[in-house]
């Protein structure tokens, strides 16, 4: 019987609740108190949370994008038996009739992919969980990460670490409707041993993460993250096959930049945060105004851009200096572009197609600015702060297209959840945005798949059985229906506009077909109707002081 039949009979996805991500201090306390509001977990899959995994699953007459880079080739038939794809077959010649009845015949299911493109699952290497705050339970990110062809997702951290590593094995087992977890978490987090008070304290808990189902550590290098405690918690992180990746924090990035935490050997570099301040030209202190406050957001993140011309230029012996020295200590980096770009058009990301539809009340009111939500911080946004960002970005863009063109690797990561990015649609924005810094659109899907996969394996001492689409790996797949190496936005939930030349109107089209995660095929238009639901009931309950845009229209 073929996939699409099941899923036109109506098969429901049941809600599912998860709790709230939390940034941690080194003595286990919260940092800051947006990420500080833990939801239940999930509920068990339900039947109709997906079809499968089958015995045999054939994907018949799709063009494949694998992740190596290599350019699409097509038509072949995918063949997926359980979980793992067991082979890749020519199915005939492009503008030739195909031959009917191919090899093999024996299967449970088949997806009648002509005319689609078949990508790895996307991996998204930087996320956290919605709190009630943001959202009834966090089968909205779920749901939203699955639909948007996300089918790997390392939580930096996802949340608490008991709920964290519940949710993993959950997930492992597939019983719940998520992506594959891997579970990082602030140092001295979870565990009962005291605050992490030195370098010894600092390796003691990362023997017991070890022991914990904890993937790695996410340093901030603030409070009691001493660049001594760090430098001591990568080493023992290493010993222990962990890995280790850092929010440069303006509060420690003086004395633990980019450059040093290079040289102590750091496995990620996520955000910004770092590199910048590892090329200063003229101090070696980021020159900020006299009244400066990082307790104030528009502080924080209004001055945080004007950086960009107290560096060295692009192309200058300094900066390729930096980029030889990460890339020879094997740094990857994780830019996460997509967070920030509010900053800099304020009006796109507030307006943008998604908001009105799938963009809980909840989290729309997060996003208003405030003084005490973390990236709402828009509070006298200025056309010149703007313009301050735009240049930032232009030289940020340089330096990762830079260091992904000598070799270096980088990878995709969104931190949804904060200023204005939902979660899904924001992985697609981070896409065009590797783009717009230079990425060709192989680059870029190499850097969504396969670089992440090996980002979060390659501290474990493994290669990654994810992240290409390859006999023998996971049945992590993106199915859709036109080509994303032409139009990224394609992949988007709420689609593009196009005219159509036969009616000479307007029409909403694209969106991702189906994600196959484990050899579990979930209907991406059914999962996002089900988040517009959820938000549409939501917005009964909760009221929006400010209001949001209208809801779109869905897809065909």
């Amino acid at each position: 019987m073929k996939l699409a039949s099941l899923f036109a009979a109506g098969i429901a996805l049941a809600a599912i609740a998860l709790p709230a991500a939390a940034h941690q201090t080194a003595g286990g306390k919260p940092a800051e108190p947006e990420v500080n509001r833990v939801a239940k977990g999930a509920p068990a899959r339900t039947a109709g949370e997906g079809m499968g995994p089958f015995r045999k699953l054939v994907i018949r007459g799709a063009t494949l994008i694998d992740g190596t880079g290599a350019p699409p080739r097509g038509p072949v038939d995918i063949i997926v038996e359980g979980n793992r794809i067991t082979d890749i077959k020519q199915a005939g010649w492009p503008g030739l009739a195909w031959k009917q009845d191919r090899e093999p015949r024996d299967f449970d299911q088949e997806i009648d992919a002509t005319g689609m493109y078949v990508l790895p699952g996307f991996v998204d290497t930087h996320v956290h969980l919605p709190g009630p705050d943001k959202a009834p339970d966090a089968s909205y990110a779920y749901k939203l990460w699955l639909a948007h062809g996300v089918t790997a997702v390392r939580g930096v951290p996802l949340t608490n670490q008991a709920l964290a590593s519940r949710e993993k094995n959950r997930s492992a087992a597939n019983e719940i409707a998520a992506p594959r977890i891997f579970n990082y978490q602030t140092l001295g987090s979870g565990w009962t041993g005291g605050r992490i008070t030195g370098p010894d304290k600092a390796r003691e808990w990362v023997r017991w993460a070890a022991k914990n189902n904890i993937d790695g550590i996410k340093f901030f290098g603030w409070n009691d993250e001493t660049p001594e405690v760090i430098t001591a918690a990568i080493d023992e992180a290493h010993k222990n096959k962990m890995g280790t990746v850092a929010h440069l924090s303006q509060l420690g990035v003086a004395n633990f930049n980019g450059r040093v935490a290079g040289e102590a050997h750091l496995d990620s570099i996520t955000h910004f945060y770092g590199h910048m301040e590892s090329l200063l030209k003229n101090r070696t202190i980021q020159d900020f105004s006299a009244g400066y406050n990082f307790y104030n957001e528009l502080d924080r993140f209004g001055q945080v851009a004007d950086i960009w011309d107290e560096v060295y230029e692009p192309g200058s012996p300094e900066w390729k200096d930096y980029l030889e020295k990460q890339k020879a200590n094997k740094v990857t980096f994780n830019p996460t572009f997509n967070i920030y770009a509010a900053s800099r058009d304020l009006m796109r990301a507030r307006n943008a197609d998604w908001q009105g539809s799938y963009t809980t009340p909840q989290l729309w009111n997060y996003f208003q600015s405030t003084r005490d939500n973390h990236g709402s911080y828009f509070f006298d946004w200025t056309s010149e702060i703007e313009t301050s960002w735009k240049r930032f970005y232009d030289r940020f863009f340089t330096l990762v297209n830079d260091y992904k063109n000598m070799g270096g690797r980088v990878t995709v990561g969104t931190d949804s959840g904060f200023i204005y990015k939902v979660y899904g649609f924001a992985y697609v924005e981070e896409l065009e945005l590797f783009r717009e810094a230079g990425f060709s659109p192989l680059e870029i899907f190499r850097s969504a798949t396969i670089n992440g996969a090996r980002e979060i394996m390659d501290p474990k001492g493994a290669e990654p059985d994810f992240g290409l689409v390859r006999p023998g790996y996971l049945a992590d797949l993106v199915i859709v229906k036109e080509n994303p190496l032409q139009n990224l936005k394609t992949l988007y939930g709420t689609g593009f506009v196009r005219l159509n030349p036969q009616t000479n109107k307007q029409e909403r089209i694209g969106g991702v077909r189906y994600t196959v995660k484990d050899g579990i095929v979930y209907d991406a238009p059914k999962l996002l109707s089900e988040i517009a639901t959820m938000v549409a009931q939501e917005k009964q309950n909760v009221t929006t002081p400010v209001p949001p845009p209208a809801p779109l229209a869905p897809l065909p």
